[in-house]
């Protein structure tokens, strides 16, 4: 048997191995809290970017634009809605965590706060089985959690993040806030074909060019632009083709959205993998500086 002064060495081990752990639990506690704190914090700054007294839609607004482009804005903006540029989008969905080959789906569902040109927010929980990871998306961070306690990732700060969120949330505008679209200071149109119209956008620094295939009665059925990414197998930035398709149109607010997206890396080339497929449960448009922040 272990004499006293061995066992008295035990405890004072284990007491302190409890401790330790105690103490890193409250500390990854306290910082995940952390992260809901600035996660509620981009929401509403994003949130009080909405107008506060919009303009409503008129077809005198389309004038001079490329004929696709004008289809796109009749389909999407019904007359006298008001042109509200800031959207919080309800999904759920699968999201890829794998690649073409093992697309490794996770059932996820999550909130977006949207405000092109100035940025977007995508909070997301994703589950398979009793794997769960959580977390955030915004023009100015990347922050993953494994089981709400384990920093998974954390990226963003720098130059190559801001431009490849700038892309992401402004073709993501083309789906759900085609208000902040309309030509102006920023934004500008060109005729790419005949069903094809190409918008371009430029906010502080950086310009966005983003096609979109409308069919005959203006719907948008595709959106493509080369993102900067490093989501290839160099994980090197690069400009590459990003892309998606979009369906099932509903109208919220007298906008008409699509509520089915499949979007992903390598779009319209045979290494397309759609890691991203998410069906709408709600769009709405807040008001001005007033928003929910749902976990």
């Amino acid at each position: 048997m272990p004499d006293s002064r061995g066992k008295g060495v035990m405890e004072t081990f284990f007491l302190s191995l409890f401790i330790l752990v105690v103490v890193a639990t409250a500390a990854l506690w306290a910082w995940r809290r952390a992260d809901h704190a600035a996660d509620e914090a981009a929401m509403a700054r994003l949130a009080a970017l909405q107008p506060a007294a919009p303009e409503r839609f008129e077809l005198s607004l389309l004038e001079g634009l490329p004929e696709p482009a004008q289809r796109y804005f009749r389909y999407t903006i019904q007359p006298g809605t008001p042109l509200h540029t800031v959207a919080r989008i309800a999904m759920t969905g699968k999201f890829g965590m794998g690649n073409r080959d093992a697309p490794d789906y996770m059932n996820m569902q999550a909130t977006q706060l949207l405000a092109m040109p100035e940025g977007f927010i995508w909070k997301m929980s994703a589950h398979r089985g009793l794997l769960g990871i959580s977390g955030s998306d915004t023009d100015q961070w990347t922050r993953f959690w494994l089981m709400g306690l384990f920093p998974v990732a954390r990226a963003g700060g720098d130059a190559d993040h801001a431009r490849s969120a700038f892309g992401r949330y402004v073709a993501e505008a083309v789906f759900w806030t085609p208000a902040a679209l309309l030509p102006g200071p920023g934004v500008s149109w060109k005729l790419v074909d005949i069903n094809t119209a190409r918008v371009i956008v430029r906010h502080e620094g950086m310009e966005q060019a983003v096609d979109v295939v409308v069919a005959d009665d203006g719907r948008p059925l595709q959106v493509s632009f080369d993102r900067w990414t490093n989501a290839n197998a160099e994980k090197v930035h690069r400009l590459q083709p990003f892309g998606g398709y979009l369906s099932e149109f509903r109208e919220f607010e007298g906008f008409v959205l699509p509520t089915h997206v499949e979007a992903g890396n390598f779009f319209a080339t045979e290494d397309y993998f759609p890691f991203f497929i998410a069906r709408v449960t709600d769009i709405e448009f807040p008001k001005h500086g007033a928003i929910g922040h749902p976990e």
